[in-house]
């Protein structure tokens, strides 16, 4: 919390609403926490109060500095209200909600739901390195939102960090709709520029703003996400662009080659060739997002699922992505059982337990092969056999688990499970440290994340370096991915 001169003091009654704090100072005005002693509940209000051209008197109220600016002063108020009529009308998860607007103190006050929780720029500190998924799942929630303002012919403006909350139950809400505006072509707009984040049409008033404008920020964000880093500044990027790309600063354990290039798209200084709409991101983008892997997407989203995309290819003016992450198929074994394993998991594989889980389902026959699986992936004896013994516990009592196998692999006989005392220890790799983080770097580049656990899994199985390719490009769904895989592998290797 925070205090200026310029600030209602505590206590200060505004109508119904009793002023605690200051949460924000901007340029545009000042954000408030409150108390609406009707309902009982805390409340954000956000006044208008342009720095540059009023100032606050010692009754409280707002006046222009001068007669030059008074015109300027009351068109900016007059934007305030009719904006917060608009805004007011947006009914999405993902953006803060106007509850209501007035006129007090000879200027404007937005009302809007106080969002309990973190800056996105705060809450991640801690999270870092974001798998793929929770990238993907955060951004598509955003989109979401940003379509819906959009869709009523506005722009957001300042998409970054600071401005995306992350919600106590972990969903992303988009606040600061101070600098949005009509996205009317003949529209004149104040240059609004958050370094890094504002593409370089932001930077003149009459610059070429639209629906990609917002998703160059979109992007940033996401690179800021992966890279640790904020992108350069928008104009210290022409004419010649010198900044690293994602591709290049992407860490390709956590994330594909393909996902790294989306972002690099957004990120292009020229404005006509990045997505020029939320749709054309959105198609691209929901291929990383598998609406399977939580409960929790539908607080990101608002849906109860995605819709199921087949991989299409980037957009011709792109790079041509060398992978695309493989969708597979639906997974047949009962979701809650699933989640169960990958919880357990994490506590020894971290984020990446989730995708390690749905890879090996894709292929286990029954529960007791996929936890036998999985089990692979423990390092320490002791745990991996509790681990077995834990998730198997019905099949050695003899409970039925139908519904925890496969559909394809139920019959009216009953089902063999696999041995359930203690598992082997895994067999004591025989490949270098240099060996296997180069066949983990270039399988991300095909299967992301999950490249880790699968050659790790590979490594304890296979009895030479041959061997060891060969089962990891099994792991590869297309049939030219694979063949390149083997060959760049062999090829680097020495072997034929």
């Amino acid at each position: 919390m925070m205090h200026s001169e310029i600030a209602l003091p505590p206590g200060y009654r505004l109508q119904e609403y009793q002023i605690e704090s200051t949460l924000g100072i901007g340029g545009f005005g000042l954000t408030y926490l409150a108390t609406d002693a009707n309902l009982n509940m805390q409340v954000a209000i956000k006044e208008y109060l342009p720095s540059d051209l009023a100032l606050r008197s010692d009754d409280h109220s707002i006046r222009s500095k001068s007669e030059h600016t008074l015109e300027k002063f009351n068109w900016g108020r007059a934007r305030f209200l009719d904006e917060s009529r608009t805004l007011a009308s947006f009914r999405h998860p993902n953006i803060v909600r106007v509850m209501r607007f007035f006129e007090a103190n000879q200027t404007a006050y937005m009302v809007m739901e106080f969002v309990a929780g973190q800056p996105l720029s705060e809450w991640i500190k801690t999270r870092r390195p974001m798998d793929a998924h929770t990238l993907a799942a955060v951004s598509l929630a955003l989109l979401g939102g940003v379509d819906v303002i959009h869709q009523s012919g506005y722009l957001h403006r300042d998409i970054k960090p600071s401005n995306i909350f992350i919600r106590q139950d972990g969903s992303p809400v988009l606040l600061d709709f101070g600098s949005a505006r009509s996205v009317l072509a003949d529209t004149e707009r104040t240059a609004i520029v958050s370094p890094g984040y504002a593409p370089l049409e932001q930077y003149h008033a009459n610059g070429n703003q639209g629906p990609w404008s917002d998703l160059y920020a979109i992007g940033a964000v996401m690179y800021w996400i992966v890279t640790g880093q904020k992108p350069q500044e928008a104009t210290a990027r022409v004419p010649a662009d010198n900044m690293p790309s994602a591709t290049q600063l992407g860490n390709p354990v956590y994330y594909s080659r393909q996902l790294l290039q989306l972002i690099d798209w957004t990120l292009t200084p020229a404005e006509k060739s990045r997505p020029q709409t939320v749709a054309a991101l959105r198609q691209q983008l929901e291929q990383h997002f598998d609406p399977s892997a939580d409960a929790t997407q539908s607080v990101f989203t608002g849906k109860t699922a995605l819709p199921a995309q087949r991989p299409t290819q980037l957009p011709t003016h792109l790079p041509t992505a060398t992978a695309q992450i493989p969708t597979g198929t639906a997974l047949a074994f009962d979701a809650a059982v699933l989640k169960t394993l990958a919880a357990d998991l994490a506590a020894h594989l971290g984020p990446v337990a989730a995708i390690v889980v749905r890879s090996a389902a894709r292929k286990a026959l029954d529960l007791g092969q996929l936890v036998h699986n999985l089990a692979q992936d423990i390092a320490d004896p002791v745990a991996r056999a509790d681990f077995v013994r834990k998730h198997l516990q019905h099949e050695r009592s003899g409970t039925p688990s139908e519904r925890s196998r496969p559909a394809h692999s139920r019959t009216n006989t009953p089902t063999t499970s696999l041995p359930t005392g203690l598992y082997p220890p895994a067999s004591r790799p025989v490949f270098d440290a240099g060996t296997l983080a180069r066949a983990e770097s270039e399988l991300a580049q095909y299967i992301g994340a999950v490249a880790r656990a699968v050659v790790r899994r590979a490594a304890n199985k296979a009895h030479s370096e041959q061997e060891l390719f060969s089962l990891l490009a099994q792991e590869i769904d297309d049939p030219v991915g694979r063949k390149a895989f083997l060959r760049k592998a062999m090829s680097v290797s020495g072997r034929p």
